[in-house]
């Protein structure tokens, strides 16, 4: 078990060291000047040369990527190019609002999908079923934005029962805070629910077809001994991968939904802050969503073998 963990850890950290090694390389090789952004369309070659300069970015890239490591790993990020304060200032500020919405969407995509994936294995072919398969296909086609304007239209607009737009942060009340994060809860979550729901009902069919199940159901046990007892824990490889799966699509949808709804989180710092050229802001958003990433990964590495002890030999 420890072997098993010592070199999951280790792989972990050349994951990082790779991701580290692109985000630098991606943005210095990406198109546009910083420099000339900042010194406007007015100005000169010699005042865009003295920002490069004072910026750094004519250093040789070797430098400039020591230079970077060094100050991360001595928790210092950086200085926004226009915003001219710190950067984990910047990000702090901004947390609230995506860890919120990132924290409910995976609670209801999870209840929601896994709840909907255990009935329709236990009832393939009926009513259940066939709804998950329209919804999966809902869920699957119809992107993030258009749903989050539909229910704009519908519940905001035409029926009055919620927000429209913005974010109330949870110390100014909790009902507020909820009732502004309901509609993007549910824009985001419903195509992760579609998709942990498929992978659950898949995997809940393979393992409920296996012959210890159908002994488990002629020596008289229940349908909840037999759905959690025996089928849903031999299952949950797949649905926990799928699950950290999820997380890595929700980076990416919350950038969306957060512009659709006006909800000053992360996502729209970084739309602002790649609109800007602004090199310090994406690269530690870049860095720290992707350490997140990897360690949610790497969690759910480690509960494979709590669920299939096999798995660490």
């Amino acid at each position: 078990m420890a072997g098993y963990i010592l070199r999951r850890i280790v792989s972990t950290i050349a994951v990082m060291a790779m991701v580290g090694i692109f985000v630098f390389l991606l943005l210095r090789l990406a198109p546009g000047d910083p420099a000339a952004m900042i010194a406007g369309r007015s100005a000169t070659a010699q005042m865009i040369a003295g920002i490069r300069d004072q910026l750094g970015l004519n250093d040789p890239m070797p430098v400039q990527f020591i230079r970077w490591v060094r100050d991360m790993l001595s928790g210092d990020f950086g200085t926004s190019i226009f915003a001219r304060r710190p950067v984990l200032d910047l990000i702090s500020q901004r947390l609230e609002p995506t860890v919120s919405l990132s924290i409910l969407t995976m609670m209801l995509s999870v209840s929601v999908g896994v709840s909907f994936g255990i009935v329709a294995a236990w009832r393939t072919g009926g009513p259940v079923d066939r709804l998950l398969t329209a919804f999966s296909a809902l869920g699957y086609s119809v992107p993030v934005f258009v749903i989050g304007y539909f229910l704009i239209y519908f519940f905001a607009i035409r029926m009055h029962w919620l927000p429209v737009q913005g974010y109330v942060p949870i110390a100014s009340g909790l009902v507020p805070w909820f009732m502004h994060l309901i509609l993007p809860t549910l824009a985001l979550g419903l195509g992760f629910s579609a998709f942990i729901a498929r992978v659950t009902r898949a995997s809940m069919l393979e393992v409920l077809s296996e012959d210890y199940v159908r002994t488990a159901a002629a020596k008289g046990a229940s349908s909840y001994s037999i759905l959690f007892h025996h089928a849903l824990k031999n299952a949950g490889v797949p649905i926990l991968t799928v699950i950290g799966i999820s997380f890595a699509y929700l980076i990416g949808g919350v950038v969306l939904t957060e512009t659709v709804f006006n909800i000053p989180g992360i996502g729209r710092l970084v739309v602002d802050a790649i609109n800007n050229r602004d090199y310090p802001i994406i690269q530690s958003v870049l860095i720290l969503t992707s350490g997140l990433y990897v360690l949610i990964n790497l969690a759910v590495d480690l509960a494979y073998t709590l669920i299939d002890p096999r798995i660490r030999y």
